[in-house]
Order: C-alpha cells, then structure tokens, then sequence
C-alpha cells in the first residue's frame, strides 16, 4: 500500500516544490517506486523534473475533473523509479469548476484509489494557497510535511495551515498525520538562521526532521535544466540532504 505525501505550504517560496522534486527523486534512487503529483498550477515541479509544460495534454486537471484516469495521465521521468503526473496552467480553472461540484474535496482521493498500490510513496506538490486544489491534495494524503524555509517570516502563517490540518482532519480525513515539519534554506553563517532553527525545535519538538536543508547553489540551478539535484550534481550538499530526508521517511515508514 503506497503512501501518499503532500508537501505543503501557502506561503510561497519555502521550497515545496524543490523538496517535492528532490524528495521524489531521492526515494526514487534509494530504490523505492514513486509517483509526483503537480497540484500547482505554476507547474513548477513539471518544467523542473524536464517535462515541456505546453506539451501536457493530460494532468492533475483533467485527474481532478475524472475526464481521464490516474493511469493515463502518468508520464515516466528520466529519473530512475519516478513517474510524474504532470501540471498545466489550464489548472487554475479547477478551483472554480470544482466549486459546484458534491464532494469537491476528494475528487483527488478518488482519482488516485485504483493506483494508490502501485507506488511505494505519492507525493503531491502543492499549490501556494489554501484553496481547493490545497485541500484535495490533504484530503487524498496520508500525512503532509510542511517546509519552513529559515527566515524571518518562516513561523508566520504556520497557526493558519495547522488550523486547516485540523479541520480537515475533523471533517474530510481523520487519517491525516503530520510527517514532519521540514526547515530549508539553511545557512549556517547567518544568526537568524540559527535562531529559526531553535525557536521551531523549541516549539514543535518531534515534528521537526532531523534533516535541514542548506542553501545550495547548486540546488537553485537544477531546475533550470530540468533535472533534479540527484541528477544534476550528486555530489553537492543539496543532493546529500535530500537523501538524508529520503532515508529518514522511509526509516520513519518501516
């Protein structure tokens, strides 16, 4: 039985989508099967895993309004043992379509129980926002893990997404765990940096991953050339933090 991940998020620029990527490819190298759901509708995860976005004719759009099963929207990846369900801009219509729809929330859930099996882990990046994309991919997940990037602005926002965690938890998924509270954009020059770090630890005790993603140049430069950090350099720090992540959810998961 595959588990289904969503990272996520509404503030923007916290590293979801670099996480979801990295994360899916490092799971993929350790062996295990995956798939990555593009649930954004920037498609960031798409054009970054070297999917052409223009050339997507079925995706999470067309999952979420049940016109094509989950199978027929897979693209496999370059990247070994990662299938990827690619995103488009044409997403951003979902939210109003869904709008009117009887059980809006889990057309997600639905669209993903006949393939659910056929993956070790599902991972579903999800949009910068609360809405209803956002609240399809928690209410299909399994757990969610939020990326807390290490700035000034990093616990702001936090008390909203756990409040929405709740809720969905009471209302549409009691299962719903949180997998782990992930800080990015590490560096360790910088006080603050540290003083985030602490205060999340302090704070949230358990929930945090051992694992904390550095700044990494080498990790910001890996999108542009469609690959993840595992392919693009497998000797940098961001490709060895993403497979520390990797190690510590499937040890977590065993």
């Amino acid at each position: 039985m595959g588990k289904i991940i969503a990272i996520a998020n509404q503030k923007g620029g916290v590293g979801k989508t670099t996480t979801s990527i990295n994360l899916a490819a490092s799971l993929g190298v350790l062996e295990k099967k995956v798939l990555l759901i593009d649930a954004d509708p920037q498609a960031n995860a798409t054009s970054g895993i070297g999917i052409d976005v223009e050339s997507v004719d079925i995706g999470t759009y067309q999952l979420l309004e049940h016109s094509n099963s989950a199978k027929e929207a897979i693209v496999k990846t370059e990247t070994p043992n990662l299938d990827i369900i690619p995103a488009h801009i044409d997403l951003v219509a979902i939210e109003i379509e869904l709008v009117d729809k009887n059980e809006r929330e889990y057309m997600l859930k639905k669209a993903l129980l006949d393939i659910k099996d056929d993956y070790d882990y599902i991972l579903i990046d999800c949009a910068p926002s609360l809405g209803l994309l956002t609240l399809n991919a928690l209410t299909a997940a399994d757990a969610v893990i939020i990326p807390i990037q290490c700035e000034y602005f990093a616990l702001e926002g936090l008390g909203k997404l756990l409040n929405t965690i709740k809720s969905v938890q009471k209302i549409h998924n009691p299962e719903l765990d949180i997998e782990g509270l992930l800080l990015t954009m590490y560096d360790s020059r910088l006080r603050l940096s540290n003083q985030v770090v602490e205060e999340v630890q302090k704070h949230f005790n358990n929930m945090v991953f051992q694992t904390i993603i550095q700044r990494n140049v080498r990790l910001s430069e890996a999108p542009s050339y469609g690959e993840s950090i595992i392919n693009y350099d497998a000797g940098s720090k961001g490709a060895s933090n993403y497979l520390s992540l990797a190690k510590e959810i499937i040890n977590k998961n065993s």
